[in-house]
């Protein structure tokens, strides 16, 4: 697809691969819109990007019904969901608790289902015809588990199990559906997510930045085509 005339939604989007993503799309042509929890961040994100800032708690039914209202209505239209917005909690199976594994339950698997609901109806339903697109950013931990990733890996088996079923439902409406799995970002996401301090930059591993180029790479193939799922890995990370 041409991105200079693209509307695009991008979900967790004032930091890190989302952030980052809108930022490349932007520097594209695309209009886009960035929906986060926190309304500071979010505002000050758009501010910097040139982006619409929409808060929205994706868990929350309504707020997303409304989120995906005012992005078509103050873009135009919308041809793009960056579904990315995603939180974890980390723990030995033994430490794992109710609340946590559902709140990144609800974050990362209901809240992307719900995002992705609401834009399907639009792609399927518009007066222009039907058509659009879903990039749900997942991650390899959706591939393979690893000790203390009960509540995270497991959000993330799911959504790669909701990619494959709307796949499915959605190609014969022209709606192409695309999974992204990042391995290890050198972003917030640790922070955010009670990982710690984050280590300094390394130059072998990988940012943001090269998230956003596989995902705008993804989204540049004509509509006649796509690629299913695409994982990025650091070359040589430990170097």
């Amino acid at each position: 697809m041409k991105l200079s005339n693209a509307r695009v939604l991008v979900t967790g989007g004032g930091s890190g691969i989302g952030f980052a993503t809108a930022r490349l799309l932007i520097a594209q042509g695309a209009k886009v819109a960035i929906a986060g929890r926190n309304a500071e961040r979010l505002s000050k994100a758009a501010q910097e990007l040139g982006a619409i800032a929409i808060p929205c708690d994706i868990t929350q039914e309504d707020q997303v019904k409304r989120l995906v209202a005012s992005a078509v209505k103050q873009l135009g239209d919308l041809d793009v969901l960056v579904n990315n917005a995603g939180i974890g909690s980390f723990a030995p199976l033994v430490e794992t608790n109710a609340d946590d594994f559902r709140r990144v339950w609800e974050t990362n698997v209901l809240g992307a289902m719900l995002v992705g609901r609401e834009c399907a109806r639009h792609f399927v339903g518009r007066a222009s015809g039907p058509g659009g697109n879903i990039v749900n950013i997942a991650s390899t931990a959706g591939k393979a588990g690893f000790a203390g990733g009960s509540a995270y890996c497991a959000s993330k088996f799911a959504l790669t199990a909701l990619t494959e079923c709307w796949r499915a439902e959605l190609r014969k409406s022209d709606v192409r559906v695309i999974q992204v799995n990042p391995s290890e970002i050198q972003n917030e996401f640790g922070e955010h997510n009670g990982r710690g301090a984050r280590a300094p930059i390394s130059p072998s591993k990988l940012l943001s930045e090269d998230v956003a180029q596989l995902i705008v790479s993804l989204l540049q193939i004509e509509n006649r085509g796509f690629v299913t799922d695409a994982s990025l890995w650091a070359t040589n990370p430990n170097k």
